[in-house]
């Protein structure tokens, strides 16, 4: 499938609608896409292979493109192995082919394959260039977006960036749907979101290029609105809110801290609020962490448990503190019938993390819900809308 009409470049990727676990823990229902393309001109160049869990499909993809004809380039942009498990087979199949990847990328070569393909790879910096003919490959180092070998490609004659991991999102093709941004912002904050200064400076650099297509290693090709997305890249990779309302997140043991969240909840759209709110008991911690991300302000609810917060609401702190939470203002809602302390014990794994701005009013619930705390989540409603 070409990319475009009269386009040398062709999708020879792969849908895996089986998948249930993308990296062995994000929930993907709608599968996942394995993206890798061919340009076909005087010299032939593959771009990343698949995961293994598709490489009978991928091959026959790839052979059936050739047409008997064999590869002079493997562009390997990133090493994560749902890129680059068919390295091995290419080399093996292809003599002629040669690898062409970053410096690091080159020196991770044994530790995937055992072999570093002596001869054979081809090693290139920012700026340097492949022609293949009429297309010229152009290579642009993306360090830690999000591992440390990564670059990304742009193709000078038909516009097109080759962008790895970046501007990726969970699904599989097949089940696409015109939603690009809900999954894409999932994919983000929880698989590349720690690393907002290094897709800041990807960005600038991609700022320089004219580009009119964006060909990710998942998700869909990019091909209208260019801006939107980028747009959206520089607000997630920034760190800046993309959405004004309020996200509340509880965990609650015995439903009174739950019915506590959700009274906030609607105290708060009664004032105009746009609100999401999530329990950490049954939600995918993923969407909790995107929702975090999203909006500018977030609550978190929580029982005391062993003299502290209950177990889910510390692992979804955690959670946040490893993807670079910044730049948010939280308030804290906790129960306890003897001796609260999931409000302090918040606080603390809250207190280290950049630019979070903790409310000053925090709504203590001894068991269940009565007059005074109900008035006390009405002031918090307050402050958090003033």
């Amino acid at each position: 499938m070409k990319i475009k009409e009269n386009s040398a470049i062709q999708y020879i990727g792969c849908d895996d609608t089986d998948l249930d676990l993308f990296e062995n823990q994000y929930v993907v229902p709608e599968g996942m896409a394995y993206n890798s393309y061919l340009i076909d001109d005087d010299k032939i160049a593959v771009t990343d292979t698949v995961d293994a869990r598709k490489s009978n499909e991928w091959q026959t993809n790839l052979k059936a493109v050739l047409n008997g004809r064999h590869p002079d380039y493997l562009v390997v942009h990133h090493l994560e192995p749902d890129h680059s498990a068919n390295i091995g087979w290419v080399m093996e199949t292809f003599a002629d082919c040669k690898i062409v990847c970053s410096a690091k990328a080159a020196a991770f070569l044994p530790q995937f394959f055992g072999t570093d393909f002596a001869g054979r790879v081809l090693t290139v910096k920012e700026g340097d260039t492949l022609s293949l003919g009429t297309h010229t490959l152009q290579f642009i180092m993306a360090p830690m977006v999000h591992w440390p070998e990564v670059m990304v490609s742009y193709e000078q004659s038909e516009k097109v960036l080759f962008a790895a991991d970046a501007f990726g999102k969970f699904g599989a093709l097949c089940n696409e749907t015109d939603d690009w941004a809900c999954e894409a912002r999932r994919y983000y904050f929880n698989i590349v979101g720690k690393y907002g200064n290094p897709v800041q400076t990807l960005l600038k650099k991609a700022a320089a290029l004219d580009i009119q297509t964006i060909c990710p290693l998942h998700g869909p090709i990019l091909k209208e609105n260019l801006g939107y997305y980028i747009d959206l890249y520089q607000t997630w990779s920034s760190y800046q809110p993309e959405t004004k309302g309020v996200f509340i997140a509880y965990a609650s043991l015995h439903g009174n801290t739950a019915k506590a969240a959700e009274e906030l909840a609607v105290m708060l759209e009664a004032k105009g609020e746009k609100v999401a709110i999530s329990d950490l008991s049954r939600a995918d911690i993923a969407e909790c962490v995107e929702d975090a991300f999203r909006y500018d302000r977030m609550v978190l609810c929580a029982s005391s448990y062993d003299g502290g917060v209950m177990p889910l609401m510390r692992d979804f702190i955690n959670h946040l503190s490893d993807k670079t939470y910044q730049k948010r203002t939280v308030a804290l809602v906790e129960n306890g019938t003897w001796a609260p302390s999931a409000a302090r014990t918040m606080r603390a794994l809250l207190e280290p993390l950049k630019e979070i701005t903790i409310v000053d009013t925090v709504v203590t619930i001894k068991t269940s819900l009565t007059t005074d705390s109900r008035a006390a989540l009405k002031l918090l409603a307050d402050e958090l809308t003033r």
